[in-house]
């Protein structure tokens, strides 16, 4: 026989295969076809006890519900402080005085349990969004927001992980199961926190899909960090990876938070994908179990002692949740303990984790031991998925997880566990030092890859695109002299942190990371795959009015700023940053004399070229002022700024400038034309 495709199992019920008999007609449905029943999922959970007898009809009608929008405001201290402004004052406002076709007020209201009300919950349909301008607007405004990165897009419960791990501006951060990155981004947001462009901590971000990585760089971009790296490998036998000390000698890394956001049967998103009522079955959990302990395991070995772990699945089912912690915590001697985090996030609803469940095959008989299941089960029902013994149950304190039920504030359903590492979980695991540090590593990953069940331990091939190099600067660099000494960069900055992706041939972008993580890839990048890091900082602009061939990006603009001489830094009024902002046409950009003095005096000695646009404003009932760095051009005779237009959009909102050319109103213009069209047919007089 031929090599079978990686995953391929026989018979599996999403196999692709056609079955003998089988019909090629394709019998996948729409959403509003589905029908949301299945008998044994209801019988299932009803044995389970997951929540209160007299609650489990509403339990069950809550999932077959939409799901209702929410969002996240991100950014800078003030930057989110005046887009909270903006959203309640503007948006909310107007969809709370307009209400629905029916003259109902809607239902939008801020996350009580999440900090500074940044985080909203609107339960509109489309329906009600096709209906009501203020509606159309408020969608509008997401998505616009949500390209440049001021919004998140994120379910409810998919926010609380990232809360409950702490994560403070020093940390090392390993997120082990990322895609498709909101988490990730998250993660971030905390990371940066205290608005320090350059943290000394950062977030490692893996996913065993490679093509599920990219859409967690497109998360991480969005936030322009230099302090993240996209890494792809099988997260149950992630290699230990290393870095270099002071003296040269080179240390393993242990990290102080980890997330495992693990794959599941995913029965708690049955609101948002309606498609799960048709698949589900109680095999789905006995088959995911092994994979979750595997990998819960492993983050619990690269977490350093004091650290702090958060394991997280959007499933119901316990084989998935509760006996995954129980197993860990059974086999690892007191190394590790559940944090009681019922005050973390004060407003949440949350019922505590199961201390007792039954085991059910496929054909939904129940077993409460081991020794009692039938022996045809026994391949698939393991010994470990059972609960802890009565008499052992305050041992493992199994209600300090947390459940979040739909029926309880109008969510999906999610489970999430915080343990607290007291102790390494064998003597292998403690740090090496060594200056040998390829031949460790390569121990190490052999080592992982050993503890993979007897089936899988295969010589592991990569898959998905060949990256690019990561290249970074030299001491002495050929194009670093000019930058710095065009821009006045402080000998502070230490230039070795810069990358290119190319070893040969002019180089277009430059990008920045931190220090930390320049030395985790240099140290790693031959023992994992690093699809992505950086934060572009310079272009490659030749311009033959310019000195300098590279012009600053905006997206790593913040990073850098703090290292940028004044000579090339310009403070713009609000008035004269909007008439900017309003042009866009780069080949007829604003004439420097029709901006105001302030700004002509500053420029007047200024050499054409890449320059920095600084705009001030204290915010009302706040303690942190709105600042805002744009990359500009200084031509031989006139000033733009360098933009995307989700960024201009973004930024002509904060500034109350009137965005009208950039944003269309199609709420008007469906109007219009629906209008247009009702003349067109409309009978000549005198017709029956």
């Amino acid at each position: 026989m031929g090599r079978r495709k990686p995953g391929f199992r026989k018979n599996h019920q999403f196999s692709n295969q056609k079955q003998e008999g089988q019909s090629s007609v394709d019998t996948r449905k729409a959403y509003n076809d589905i029908i949301k029943e299945n008998d044994k999922f209801v019988k299932y959970y009803e044995v389970q006890n997951v929540c209160k007898k007299e609650e489990y009809d509403a339990f069950i009608t809550s999932l077959k519900t939409d799901l209702p929008a929410t969002f996240r405001i991100t950014g800078s201290k003030g930057e989110a402080h005046k887009m909270l402004e903006i959203v309640q004052g503007q948006f909310i406002k107007d969809c709370l005085n307009q209400g629905d076709y029916e003259g109902k007020p809607p239902n939008i209201f801020p996350l009580p349990w999440y900090p500074n009300k940044l985080a909203w919950q609107l339960e509109l349909t489309r329906k009600d969004i096709r209906r009501c301008e203020a509606y159309y607007k408020l969608h509008n405004f997401l998505i616009s927001e949500t390209e440049h990165g001021t919004i998140s897009r994120q379910e409810t419960v998919s926010m609380i992980p990232p809360l409950l791990l702490d994560v403070q501006p020093h940390h090392k951060v390993l997120d082990m199961c990322a895609a498709p990155g909101s988490k990730t981004a998250q993660l971030l947001e905390m990371l940066h926190a205290n608005d320090d462009p350059i943290p000394s901590g950062y977030v490692i971000a893996n996913d065993v899909d490679n093509k599920r990585c990219y859409m967690l760089v497109h998360q991480a971009k969005r936030l322009n960090s230099p302090c993240v790296a996209i890494i792809n490998h099988d997260s149950a036998i992630l290699p230990n990876l290393s870095a270099s000390l002071p003296d040269g000698s080179v240390e393993q890394v242990q990290f102080d938070r980890v997330l495992c956001d693990v794959p599941c049967s995913g029965d708690g998103t049955l609101r948002k994908n309606p498609d799960i009522w048709m698949k589900w079955t109680p095999a789905n959990g006995l088959n995911l179990h092994g994979i979750q302990s595997r990998i819960l395991r492993r983050g619990a070995e690269l977490l350093t002692v004091g650290g702090r772990l958060v394991y997280s699945t959007c499933s119901i089912n316990p084989i998935e949740n509760e006996a995954v912690i129980h197993r860990l915590l059974s086999e690892t001697d007191g190394a590790l303990q559940l944090v009681d985090v019922s005050n973390s996030l004060p407003g949440l609803k949350y019922v505590p984790g199961l201390e007792n469940w039954l085991v059910g095959s496929r054909n939904l008989e129940f077993y409460s031991s081991f020794e009692a299941v039938d022996e045809k089960w026994k391949t698939t029902i393991r010994p470990q998925m059972f609960p802890p013994k009565p008499e052992d149950k305050h041992l493992y304190n199994l209600h300090k997880c947390m459940r979040i039920l739909p029926h309880h504030q109008n969510t999906g359903a999610f489970f999430v566990a915080v343990l607290e590492k007291l102790k390494p979980l064998s003597s292998k695991e403690k740090s090496f030092k060594t200056n040998e540090v390829s031949d460790t590593n390569t121990n190490n990953k052999r080592e992982n890859e050993d503890n993979l069940p007897q089936n899988q331990r295969k010589k592991r091939r990569k898959e998905g695109y060949r990256e690019d190099p990561f290249v970074f600067f030299k001491e002495e660099e050929s194009v670093w002299n000019d930058i710095k000494s065009f821009y006045e960069i402080s000998d502070d900055f230490d230039s070795k942190s810069l990358l290119t992706r190319c070893h040969v041939g002019k180089k277009k972008n430059i990008y920045l990371t931190s220090n930390a993580v320049r030395d985790l890839v240099i140290q790693n990048q031959t023992v994992i795959k690093f699809i992505n890091t950086g934060v572009k900082a310079f272009v490659r602009c030749d311009n033959k009015n310019m000195k300098c061939a590279f012009r600053i990006a905006n997206d790593g603009l913040e990073s850098i700023y703090p290292y940028i001489g004044d000579s090339r830094k310009v403070d713009i009024p609000k008035e004269d940053l909007i008439t900017l902002l309003l042009n866009d046409n780069p080949e007829k950009s604003p004439p420097i004399t029709s901006l105001s003095e302030i700004v002509q005096k500053q420029v007047e000695h200024l050499s054409p070229g890449s320059c920095v646009l600084i705009y001030k404003e204290e915010i009302e009932g706040s303690e942190v002022p709105l600042i805002i760095h744009i990359s500009g051009w200084r031509g031989t005779t006139s000033l733009r700024c360098y933009m995307s237009q989700h960024s201009t959009v973004h930024l002509l909102r904060l500034l109350g400038g009137d965005i009208s050319k950039y944003d269309v109103n199609k709420f008007k213009k469906a109007e219009e034309e629906d209008g247009e069209s009702k003349e067109e047919v409309k009978p000549e007089s005198g017709t029956q």
